[in-house]
């Protein structure tokens, strides 16, 4: 019987493996067979995590969270959880490796997925010039031409960094003014190599078995037109990773995991939650860290009450 099982890494999960574990609570992470880390490890330059004055790449920040648990005593499993059971005291966590664990407490840190445009074609040209990451994809679009599907910081970022391998980026946005920070957007529009098309989505995907092309609808008067390309790359938000739990604790109308006030407590006793997938608003690095702090010593409260 374990005392804490954290589900999910990134900033909140490791962040909680790291408090429960000084705590002397010997949590076990299950950090994915294939993301451990979460969504910093697709992500390139980070320069506003304190601490870090001249910033570092994603992974390595992770790279660093993960060393900081392990060193604590957090034991970090890299397997996908498929099924769990958080209704009883003793919660009941299966992995796709074939284990079965018991815990008294559960947090979930399972963070949010890239959220995709919904076109026929979309997963069919995933991979062949469709991406959802810049840093793992960049490197095929030398002397390209591609475009940035988004308006806000991600998208900024994605178009910046693709200006180091594409000949053209556009930034396509379906509003008239971006949602990212200041900086980042002073950033991409002084950028040479990016030309921003406004009030514009896509409407459908060209290409067969290689996107070749996109055609756009301009928001505001309906016409449409086509445009030629050879990388897509979508920055339009995520949705929170909650298909293993929403059918067990409360969420909210946005459909991320609803926590009593500032803590991190679910509608579940013994189950806590942080980090992107309890916040549809900051998703920043500290604020994931924050809340992944919030839920170990939410979960060392609990256990305490009850023993």
């Amino acid at each position: 019987m374990r005392e804490v099982i954290i589900i999910g890494s990134g900033p909140a999960g490791y962040t909680a493996g790291i408090y429960t574990a000084r705590a002397g609570l010997n949590p076990l992470l299950i950090a994915s067979s294939v993301e451990a880390g979460g969504e910093l490890m697709k992500t390139t330059e980070v320069e506003n995590y304190p601490g870090f004055p001249t910033g570092l790449q994603g992974p390595e920040l992770m790279d660093a969270f993960r060393a900081q648990a392990e060193r604590f005593g957090t034991e970090v499993l890299l397997d996908d959880v498929i099924e769990v059971d958080l209704s009883g005291t003793v919660k009941i966590v299966k992995t796709g490796g074939g284990q079965t664990f018991e815990a008294k407490t559960v947090i979930l840190a399972t963070g949010a997925a890239y959220r995709e445009l919904g076109l026929p074609k979309e997963k069919e040209l995933s991979g062949h010039g469709v991406s959802w990451c810049a840093t793992c994809d960049g490197f095929f679009f030398r002397e390209k031409t591609i475009a940035v599907i988004g308006g806000g910081d991600s998208a900024m970022e994605e178009a910046n960094f693709l200006t180091r391998f594409a000949s053209k980026v556009y930034l396509i946005h379906r509003r008239d003014t971006f949602k990212a920070s200041k900086i980042m957007q002073e950033r991409a529009l002084a950028n040479p190599k990016i030309e921003v098309i406004w009030n514009t989505e896509v409407a459908e995907l060209l290409g067969d078995g290689k996107l070749s092309g996109i055609v756009t609808r301009n928001t505001v008067d309906g016409t449409t037109a086509q445009l030629d390309l050879d990388g897509l790359f979508i920055a339009v938000g995520n949705d929170p990773r909650v298909w293993l739990v929403e059918n067990q604790v409360e969420l909210t109308a946005e459909k991320f995991i609803k926590v009593d006030g500032r803590s991190s407590k679910t509608s579940l006793p013994g189950v806590f939650a942080c980090g992107d997938v309890i916040d549809p608003t900051y998703r920043q690095a500290i604020t994931a860290a924050g809340s992944g702090c919030v839920a170990a010593l939410d979960a060392e409260h609990y256990l305490a009450s009850v023993k």
